[in-house]
């Protein structure tokens, strides 16, 4: 069993839940156990992400490589697409008896070094009425010195993790992780569905950042999750969310006070950090 201790201002409550068991479990990824008194499962069940457009957002962003601070643009695009079953990808047939809704969140930057640029892709897909439990993950890395491939696929009780990699001690295999675990790269998106609420706190297991150029097994800690409400320079409300990892690694997210809850800034231990430079919904694939 998995226990969260939720504190609100004034009283605790205590969730139980399991972590893994039989097939059914798995099948309606309950491996993080009853999480609705912290997320809204209907969260992207609202009609806005119906209208057949694409919410993209561009970010101001820095990163450390090469221990020097780079700055460039972050692209995050949220869209609802009909997945089919058998090839758990973005169906083109629609008159299909497979098919189930996803909420697709592509992540996009390509960051200038002194000598030759750094890309990345992360693809993550969550059901729709299930806004914290990873569906699918992709994630790519390339520069001049070779390209690197992680994909991640909940089987069961667990997370399969296969990689292509260009490092040594790492090349081509595959990692089992447990299911009962966040992943720093869904935070953005899966933290817009939390039940806000001033002084709330919670405890859940956090993989840290896949999207990198390595392979190796990502490190889980227990995160520490607090949310506060704040305001902004101008005065607007907003959401923060402090996520302890370990005393020297706190990651801070702040969200909008009103729905979608859109990703305004965040600051993390490791030097990434975003600002909201725009945000528009339109159809990108088009031309």
């Amino acid at each position: 069993m998995i226990k969260y201790l939720v504190q609100l201002t004034g009283f605790y409550l205590v969730i139980l839940g399991s972590i893994g068991g039989c097939a059914n479990q798995a099948e309606s990824n309950d491996e993080l156990g009853d999480t609705s008194a912290l997320f809204n499962p209907k969260w992207a069940e609202n009609k806005l992400w119906d209208d057949g457009l694409a919410e993209v957002a561009i970010y101001t962003a820095e990163r450390v490589i090469y221990k020097k601070k780079r700055s460039f643009d972050y692209t995050y695009i949220t869209v609802k697409e009909d997945f089919n079953q058998q090839y758990k990808v973005k169906t083109d047939n629609y008159e299909r008896d497979d098919l189930f809704p996803v909420m697709k969140v592509n992540v996009f930057c390509r960051i200038p070094t002194d000598n030759y640029p750094y890309h990345f892709l992360t693809s993550l897909f969550f059901k729709r009425q299930d806004p914290i439990k990873v569906y699918k993950l992709t994630s790519s890395s390339q520069e001049w010195c070779g390209n690197t491939f992680k994909g991640i696929n909940a089987k069961g009780n667990k997370y399969q993790l296969s990689y292509n990699s260009y490092w040594d001690n790492e090349g081509v295999g595959q990692l089992q992780l447990d299911s009962n675990i966040l992943f720093e790269d869904q935070l953005p998106y899966s933290l817009r569905s939390l039940k806000f609420k001033d002084g709330l706190t919670f405890k859940l297991p956090v993989a840290e950042l896949i999207q990198t150029n390595k392979a190796s097994a990502p490190n889980i800690s227990q995160g520490n999750f607090k949310v506060n409400q704040e305001k902004d320079q101008a005065g607007k409300p907003t959401w923060k969310v402090t996520l302890v990892l370990a005393p020297e690694k706190q990651n801070y997210y702040w969200f909008s006070a009103e729905y979608p809850y859109i990703l305004l800034r965040q600051r993390t231990w490791d030097g990434r950090n975003l600002e909201l430079k725009e945000v528009k919904r339109y159809a990108y694939w088009q031309h």
